[in-house]
């Protein structure tokens, strides 16, 4: 999956770490590019481009965090405003903004615009839609929130002195941040809008790894031990000096406030019970966010029939798999198996992770196989960090930065080596890395041409992880699960995207609790418990988001399965592969007049 920034506008919504993530609706969207030859520009084209890059401006101002891992460093000595006022300020503007967008004559735009100014125009309806849930209420969970904004040093450039002094006035800034996070959850607890106490139990223990006794040991001194060349050695002794302060004498004291408040007032105060059901406006609340994250109209009934039969076709593939190996046992006996032999698993972390930088560096010569155009832009296989590492998934991917400064990275849960099956690597890396999601985002990042909302934009997760998910079935196009035990890998990741259609909505929408979701993960999957159980709880503290997947991927091979049918000889997989691509991140809709307009043209050849 694809992790959302830490912080930043679409950081805001229920417990959501958005790393390229990541989620609820934002004005940056990353919208179509149709590769169409665009006519010169009329006025309505000016005033449109114009509007869009004035509020690509105003997003970087407002987030400033979200500027800074992208490589834009005029605000790197701040962090976002997340007051009760600035989002009030947040959700105006957006309404400000269709108003302004709606003076802007449609009819006189180009084809191509016209699709650009329809989907930004929808991004700003749902994010003022979403508004009325405020789900932004709930900034923490177990996966992370502004208690865990150390990590963001890693993702930053530290090359100038200037660099250096702007992380120390982040640092002294850190405990006005953290106390407008707990201003938010004060208010979320008044309007019983927090998040279920089953996940919440996490973060003190998270907590507990940032109050250092030794300030070198926090995460927020990172950057201090290791020196750009451009620092003058004068100038290293008073900035690590300077940084120690801090953390001694801001970072820790609000953290230890944080925690006070958490374990005293906001652990109390959570639901009892898992799903977001128990919000105020519960049902309309998850109801939008299906719409929003598988940009379909399925209601969560719909999505809920949808993941049944799914699970049972699935089923079938794998007892299949079961027969050709040969184990005698019952599937379920196989799952066992295939969780407790220590043959499948490496000893340690450094074994795994040069293992999954050995399945990479295999895979990246196969890709031309089954695509054209290639991205550019490297990406590296990097540890999760320790902090975070025992409350979260199995991997995810960080896009990289928009000056070219940082390559994208597909973080690896390195945390208890010996329940990280072997044979679940291979899908895993194809969903995270290429021809996942590092493929599909840089090559968005790199279409040079396009205004910057749309080449590095969160995009639409049920395109974004959909195509992740339909990645890992390319395997087979490459060669790549000759093991069968590789390809039962596939069938299980394959599983797990359609358990999450089921007990998302079981959770969210049918009052299920979380002792049945694991169950029924771990009685269809042969997955873990220690990833069965953090995934579940993924799925408590994000409503909605891990509907995408599934949904995203049936429709890609959906259509397609449309397209070799109606071409027979004539279609050609890597063309089809770039078109899609060229699209950019769009909703499911339009992404499927875009493929079936390429199938007619293809016909008319």
């Amino acid at each position: 999956m694809t992790r959302p920034a830490r912080a930043g506008l679409g950081a805001e919504g229920f417990g959501g770490k958005v790393r390229a993530m990541r989620f609820l609706p934002v004005l940056a969207v990353a919208l179509a590019s149709f590769n169409a030859i665009a006519a010169p520009p009329d006025d309505a084209g000016k005033r449109l481009h114009a509007f869009f890059d004035q509020e690509w401006e105003w997003r970087l101002n407002e987030s400033p965090q979200m500027a800074s891992q992208m490589g834009d460093r005029r605000a790197n000595d701040r962090w976002d405003d997340r007051s009760l006022p600035a989002v009030e300020r947040r959700h105006q503007h957006a309404q400000d903004a269709l108003k302004r967008l709606s003076e802007i004559p449609r009819a006189g735009l180009s084809e191509a615009d016209q699709i650009n100014y329809d989907l930004f125009e929808d991004s700003l309806q749902r994010q003022v839609e979403g508004h009325r849930f405020a789900l932004w209420l709930a900034p923490v969970s177990q996966r992370g929130g502004p208690h865990t904004a150390d990590e963001m040093a890693s993702s930053l450039r530290f090359d100038t002195l200037k660099d250096y002094e702007d992380w120390l006035a982040r640092l002294r800034a850190y405990p006005a941040s953290l106390d407008q996070a707990t201003a938010l959850m004060r208010e979320g607890i008044k309007r019983r809008i927090v998040q279920p106490k089953v996940i919440m139990q996490r973060v003190p223990a998270q907590l507990d790894k940032q109050i250092v006794g030794d300030p070198a040991d926090s995460g927020f001194f990172k950057p201090f031990k290791r020196w750009a060349a451009a620092v003058p050695e004068a100038d290293r002794a008073r900035l690590a000096a300077d940084a120690k302060k801090a953390i001694t004498e801001s970072v820790i004291p609000a953290l230890r406030r944080f925690k006070d408040f958490f374990e005293k007032e906001y652990l109390p105060a959570c639901y009892d019970a898992v799903g977001v059901w128990q919000h105020p406006e519960g049902e309309a609340a998850y109801a939008f966010q299906a719409r929003s994250f598988t940009t379909t109209p399925m209601s969560p009934k719909e999505i809920h029939e949808t993941g049944l039969r799914e699970v049972e076709r699935i089923r079938g593939e794998m007892e299949k798999v079961r027969e050709k190996v040969g184990f005698a046992g019952t599937l379920g006996e196989f799952f066992v198996h295939l969780r407790t032999d220590p043959k499948y698993y490496y000893r340690t972390g450094d074994e795994l992770l040069a293992a999954y930088r050995a399945m990479s560096k295999e895979t990246d010569p196969l890709l031309v196989k089954v695509f054209r155009k290639l991205p550019r832009t490297p990406y590296g296989v990097t540890p999760i960090p320790a902090l975070i590492a025992p409350d979260t998934t199995t991997a995810y991917y960080q896009q990289p930065a928009a000056d070219g400064s940082r390559a994208g990275q597909y973080f690896v849960n390195l945390y208890k080596p010996e329940t990280r099956p072997k044979w679940e690597m291979r899908a895993l890396s194809l969903h995270e890395s290429v021809p996942g999601h590092h493929l599909q985002i840089a090559l968005a990042q790199e279409q040079g041409e396009l205004p910057k909302f749309r080449r590095y934009g969160f995009g639409y997760t049920a395109y974004v992880e959909g195509w992740g998910l339909y990645s890992e079935s390319l395997g087979n196009e490459m060669g790549l699960y000759e093991d069968p035990y590789d390809k039962f890998g596939e069938l299980t990741y394959d599983m797990w995207r359609a358990v999450r259609l089921v007990v998302d909505t079981g959770m969210h929408a049918f009052r299920w609790d979380r002792q049945k979701a694991i169950d029924f993960f771990l009685a269809n999957a042969p997955k873990t418990e220690q990833d069965v159980v953090n995934e579940i709880d993924r799925y408590i503290s994000w409503p909605g988001q891990a509907l995408a997947y599934k949904i995203g991927q049936l429709k890609i091979k959906e259509l397609r399965a449309r397209a070799e049918k109606e071409l027979g000889a004539k279609f050609d997989l890597r063309d089809w592969h770039d078109h899609l691509l060229a699209s950019g991140a769009v909703p499911l809709t339009v992404l499927e007049k875009r493929m079936d307009a390429w199938v007619t043209e293809r016909r008319a050849r």
